[in-house]
């Protein structure tokens, strides 16, 4: 930021800040633009530490590679191996579901699953079409892109922010959805128009210069659409009842244009912030074909001789020269030995598994605590968001028990496609999970029906919902991490005990991320080929 100069830094610093709790952290920086005190670009920071490991490290050195079990074939374990394969190291990889990938699940027709509630589910999608249970989108600073580069891994761009999707607050008072657009409009415009009349009336005089205050009210004629007047009164930010066309169709603007009492009563300015989170900006992207086309690459990269699954671990024992790895696959009982083991499940799992590791790693596991989300598929049999609603992609958020309505960003124009109903988290999604799949079909739908018609029903074709806090080897969405993973009670599972390393999002900044995942491995992988150079 510019150094703010004559001691006005106090006064301006307040004054940002009353923007920022007015308009939201876009209006706020974008206010500090026009008074000159933010960059226009700044380049973009990547994780650069780390460097893939190669043969030729072991051939100088003249050692034979080590050889390293990893429990959990989730994307962290999924990684370690595969970056450790780079060097030669002899990986196995057990993982106690049917499939790799961990919470990375792309559920396609003809997938079953059975929650710990005893619901079963088969999805009967039509071919070509999918929904991501779990992680969905890519934001193009994380290096999962990277992976899905150098693995071949195919992405396309995931509409996270569409300004023709819904904004819905019933408790509010609103009876009808209002377009995202418009409800940006009005509150951008309004809190333009109190900054400009208050900037205008000198009551920004002792925090502003008066060349500041010419430049703000500039600005903010524009940002709010005012005009010379400084009044807001809406524009074609806000939309057309009838969208401008051929010569004798010039348009006509959406009308009846609210209060600013009605506009911030109705609460829709807090959806906003949501598209400048770092880790929500647009672009992002989405692997074509379903996000679970990165474990399956990863798992060819690995060689699936090299993974195990099916296979439940029973007990993790350091034996001072090794560790040795027992576990069930099917009515038998084996057991791996390595040298190394990296424990790559979740955290809540992994404190179940008895080990000799000792308190310290068992208190920092407990410490680290699940958290619950859901979401269900809705197929239909026509795409009548983007016919009748002109909505492609994106998401509408609202207040209900859903929380939030994904519009896929795949399959345009196609005959079907599958709404993402509810993505929802901690109680609703517990309320949720304790219903039939059929029973939590039927209230998402009927949700939906408020927001988009009766065709939110009648041409619906088929359902899948899955809930990860009941799902079998994992149990969570992701997790609490109090005090961040640098915190001093979390050392014990930072660094390795005896030959055990640790490694998943949880240990990570970016957790739910597949980026915390892969970073997380990075740095578990850099640590155990270190420690295996200088032995």
């Amino acid at each position: 930021m510019t150094q703010l100069q004559n001691g006005s830094g106090g006064s301006r610093r307040a004054f940002l800040r009353n923007v920022g709790l007015s308009g939201g952290a876009g209006a706020m920086f974008a206010t500090m633009g026009a008074l000159g005190l933010a960059p226009t670009a700044q380049a973009a920071q990547r994780e650069r530490s780390f460097q893939a490991l190669r043969p030729g490290d072991f051939a100088l050195t003249g050692r034979a590679a080590a050889k390293v079990v990893i429990v959990g074939g989730g994307i962290a374990g999924l990684a370690a191996a595969y970056e450790l394969g780079k060097a030669g190291y002899d990986c196995t990889v057990l993982e106690a579901r049917d499939r790799t990938g961990g919470r990375n699940f792309t559920v396609r027709g003809g997938d079953s699953t059975t929650d710990l509630y005893g619901h079963r589910q088969t999805a009967r999608f039509a071919d070509g079409h999918y929904m991501n249970a779990g992680p969905a989108r890519l934001p193009q600073w994380m290096v999962t892109l990277d992976y899905c580069r150098e693995l071949g891994v195919p992405v396309e761009v995931f509409t996270n922010v569409n300004a023709d999707a819904y904004l819905y607050n019933e408790s509010a008072g609103m009876t009808a959805p209002v377009r995202y657009r418009t409800a940006k409009a009005d509150v951008y415009g309004y809190v333009s128009e109190l900054l400009a009349k208050a900037t205008d009336k000198g009551a920004l005089d002792e925090e502003l210069t008066a060349a500041d205050r010419e430049r703000l009210v500039e600005f903010l004629k524009d940002y709010g659409e005012l005009g010379d007047t400084l009044k807001y009164e809406g524009g074609e930010r806000r939309g057309y009842t009838t969208v401008p066309g051929a010569a004798g169709t010039p348009g006509v603007l959406l009308g009846d244009v609210p209060t600013a009492s009605e506009v911030f009563a109705s609460g829709v300015g807090r959806y906003f912030s949501f598209e400048f989170g770092f880790d929500q900006a647009m672009l992002m992207f989405q692997p074509v074909g379903g996000m679970d086309q990165i474990p399956k690459a990863l798992t060819r990269a690995i060689g699936a001789h090299r993974v195990r699954t099916g296979a439940v671990v029973s007990d993790i024992t350091d034996t001072g020269s090794g560790v040795s790895v027992t576990y069930t696959q099917g009515s038998r009982r084996r057991v791996v030995n390595a040298d190394y083991c990296i424990g790559a499940l979740p955290p809540n799992i992994l404190a179940k598994i008895p080990h000799n590791l000792g308190s310290g790693v068992q208190s920092a596991l407990e410490a680290i605590t699940p958290s619950s989300a859901a979401k269900i598929g809705l197929e239909y049999r026509s795409r009548w968001w983007e016919l009748d609603h002109r909505i492609y992609g994106g998401i509408t958020e609202t207040d209900q028990d859903v929380a939030h309505i994904w519009h896929p960003s795949y399959g345009f124009h196609g005959e079907r496609g599958i709404v993402i109903g509810y993505y929802n988290y901690s109680a609703n999604a517990d309320s949720y999970a304790r219903l039939t799949p059929k029973e939590r079909e039927k209230r998402a739908v009927a949700v939906g029906v408020k927001i988009y018609g009766d065709k939110y029903r009648t041409e619906l074709a088929s359902s899948f919902s899955h809930h990860w806090r009941q799902t079998p080897h994992l149990e969570a969405a992701w997790h609490s991490t109090p005090g961040g993973p640098d915190d001093a009670r979390y050392k014990p599972l930072n660094e390795p005990t005896g030959r055990v390393y640790f490694a998943g999002d949880w240990l990570s900044y970016t957790d739910a991320w597949q980026h915390g995942a892969f970073t997380s491995a990075r740095r578990a992988v850099t640590a155990l080929h270190a420690r295996v150079l200088s032995s």
